[in-house]
């Protein structure tokens, strides 16, 4: 319960820290190509596996490229391809990616959605469970100050992947309080299916 309990203050910002970031996302634009084959040319992925990035937030897109480099996230898909590049370059793709548009989806199970909603607005007391918008807003915008990626619109597969991930230790880059394992814990497989349906379809 603690690390719950310390998770939630990091996500409302009080023991957030704020770092400026200086990519240039002009410069980033040139640096993409090989990523729009999995990810789209701005950023919004036609493919539900991979994420879309636009509009994800410039601090989160870093941590993730700077965490895929150095090991701490593994993506098979990702091996060696940002190995040529240095901290400015990262940076620049990032700030390219925060930039562009994010595409909205849709969610067409209405029953799975409403549950999702449940979820992603007011959590489940019973289990401890925190609402997503404690962290990622209400309109699934994120918090790119405290790191916080957007939400809204992403891929069901793409969140489903991930949630069950953190859940079941495969991904362990959400830091050493363990905010995203310590929350996906406490879903259940219908869980994380109906909370991924409603982020895809929330604008």
């Amino acid at each position: 319960m603690n690390k719950l309990l310390m998770s939630l203050v990091l996500c409302l910002g009080v023991a957030g820290s704020a770092h400026a970031m200086q990519g240039d996302a002009e410069a980033g634009a040139g640096k993409v190509a090989m990523c729009a084959a999995c990810h789209g040319a701005d950023g919004n992925s036609a493919l539900p596996n991979f994420p879309k990035l636009a509009g994800l937030g410039e601090k989160y897109l870093y941590k993730q490229l700077l965490d895929v480099q150095e090991g701490r996230r593994v993506i098979v898909e990702m091996t060696g391809m940002l190995s040529s590049f240095d901290e400015q370059d990262l940076r620049d793709i990032a700030a390219f990616y925060d930039t562009q548009t994010p595409a909205p989806g849709v969610a067409n199970d209405a029953e799975l959605v409403a549950r999702g909603e449940a979820i992603f607005r007011g959590g489940d007391l019973a289990t401890g469970l925190p609402a997503c918008t404690g962290c990622h807003s209400p309109t699934g915008s994120g918090n790119d100050l405290a790191g916080y990626p957007r939400l809204a619109g992403q891929h069901a597969t793409y969140t489903t992947t991930q949630l069950t991930n953190f859940r079941e230790g495969v991904r362990q880059n959400d830091g050493d309080i363990m905010v995203m394992r310590t929350i996906a814990s406490r879903l259940s497989n219908k869980d994380i299916e109906a909370v991924s349906a409603y982020i895809q379809g929330l604008r």
